[in-house]
């Protein structure tokens, strides 16, 4: 274990303590905040030092507490919609691709005319007709990102499906669901691992930009795209806090990537 650390790219090393840095806050933000999310505890607009030592928002609340909180509340959110996208996108892909026929051609079909519509246009509709709140963001994200999902699940397991051994398997009687977990499954886990990675990466990234445009989480629940945008007028007076937010997803998305690449170069059974 200790060997394949040393092994791991500058890169990959920090990604992984980043990741590690942001899952230790989102787990323990109520003992590392030193407010509540919504707690109003100053004048808006405070300076950085003393009691705020990041300063407060427009409303008064401390904003590194908010920091913090954003953590729990982001990072979970596109967590539990990527984990949602995946069992439902990979599950299709799958079925698709072991069955074949109708159900493949209505799957493929029906994923195709979801992603003929640019995925955030898609995204605005839906919410506007669905209404905000946490389950309606929650489901339209994932339905619409599974179809990314479903397209490289059923690619993968059709290379796999015209294998020797699954054949093996097919003529001793084995089947569909056995022939997915036992000899599918195994096979293509590390594409989609890393397909995990990057779903999780658009899924972060597309709750911030609906939160940046006021269909994200509802308030008070602290948000970092919703965070830039209540903080955006501080950036006019030279007052980089709006900029804050915006850093923590950066470098979680860059970290993310980081983790990625590496994952993807350690599959491809490429030597450096």
């Amino acid at each position: 274990m200790i060997r394949n650390l040393r092994t791991l790219p500058p890169t990959a090393i920090f990604g992984i303590l980043v990741i590690i840095a942001y899952a230790v806050t989102a787990i323990l933000a109520p003992l590392l905040a030193p407010y509540g999310q919504a707690e109003i505890v100053g004048a808006q607009f405070e300076p950085w030092g003393g009691a705020f030592p990041l300063g407060t928002d427009t409303l008064g609340r401390d904003m590194l507490s908010r920091l913090i909180w954003g953590a729990r509340n982001t990072v979970g959110l596109a967590l539990a919609t990527t984990v949602l996208a995946f069992a439902i996108g990979a599950v299709g892909g799958l079925v698709a691709a072991a069955i074949g026929g109708w159900t493949d051609l209505a799957l493929s079909r029906l994923v195709d005319v979801l992603m003929a519509v640019p995925s955030l246009i898609l995204t605005l509709l839906a919410l506007s007709a669905l209404g905000p709140g946490l389950l309606n963001l929650v489901l339209v994200i994932a339905i619409l990102d599974s179809t990314r999902v479903f397209r490289l699940a059923r690619a993968t397991a059709m290379n796999v499906m015209v294998m020797d051994y699954v054949e093996a398997a097919r003529l001793r009687g084995e089947g569909t669901w056995w022939v997915i977990r036992r000899e599918v499954l195994p096979n293509i886990s590390a594409p989609l691992i890393a397909e995990f990675g990057l779903r999780f990466c658009f899924v972060f990234l597309i709750i911030s930009a609906l939160s940046f445009l006021g269909l994200g989480l509802p308030p008070p629940m602290a948000d970092w795209g919703a965070m830039v945008r209540a903080n955006a007028a501080l950036i006019t007076f030279g007052d980089i806090t709006p900029l804050l937010p915006a850093a923590c997803i950066a470098l979680l998305t860059v970290s993310v990537n980081f983790v990625v690449d590496w994952m993807l170069h350690r599959a491809s059974g490429l030597k450096d």
